[in-house]
């Protein structure tokens, strides 16, 4: 695993199929959180700012927005948060150790909402199997999106999932509200939230 780019805190696998070494890229031995499709990183900067002794990966394709990230990181001067520059399944699948992270996060997945695309959607059995794979007992994940229709075909998925249940919707700070999430409160629209506990 090697740390590139500008400000050194891009990840790039060496092997896109082996686990990240994640005592290579944090020695502390903190918990580990990720965060799903990180966007320009609001949250995951302002959480990890908070919990020092947390460390934090963001995951995200987009490699504008992974520069944006890093600079940020840099500028912050944060050392307990890292970014994935890949996608979020293949990342889910194959680059995290078994039982080594202790919550994640996705927040405002692409809702893919024509009946086509649905394919394409994140949550599937595939993607439930792989973070009940990662995470470790009593973790959490936390879900938030602007579709209904989305989030209610999220909750089906999970809530089928006898490996998991329901837990505690988490309470963002104003400072941790995602770039999407103010666009849309400020449109008025409805956010569904919802939080689930690996048993």
């Amino acid at each position: 695993m090697v740390a590139t780019e500008e400000y050194g805190n891009i990840l790039r696998p060496e092997m896109w199929t082996q686990a990240i070494p994640i005592k290579d890229v944090f020695p502390d031995g903190h918990p580990l959180e990720l965060d799903i499709g990180c966007g320009k990183g609001r949250f995951l900067l302002a959480r990890a700012a908070a919990n020092p002794e947390i460390n934090y990966i963001g995951i995200d394709r987009m490699t504008g927005r992974i520069h944006k990230v890093d600079r940020r990181i840099a500028r912050a001067e944060l050392t307990n948060v890292k970014i994935l520059h890949t996608e979020a399944a293949a990342a889910v699948q194959d680059l995290f150790p078994q039982s080594s992270v202790s919550a994640a996060y996705v927040f405002f997945p692409d809702p893919w909402p024509k009946r086509r695309h649905h394919r394409r959607r994140l949550f599937g059995s595939d993607f439930m199997d792989s973070l009940h794979r990662l995470l470790k007992a009593d973790a959490v994940l936390h879900v938030a999106t602007d579709h209904t229709d989305y989030f209610a075909h999220i909750a089906k998925v999970i809530t089928a999932d006898p490996r998991f249940e329901p837990s505690e919707v988490i309470e963002l700070r104003e400072e941790e509200r995602t770039d999407f999430e103010i666009i849309f409160l400020g449109n008025g629209e409805e956010i569904s939230r919802g939080a689930w506990r690996k048993s």
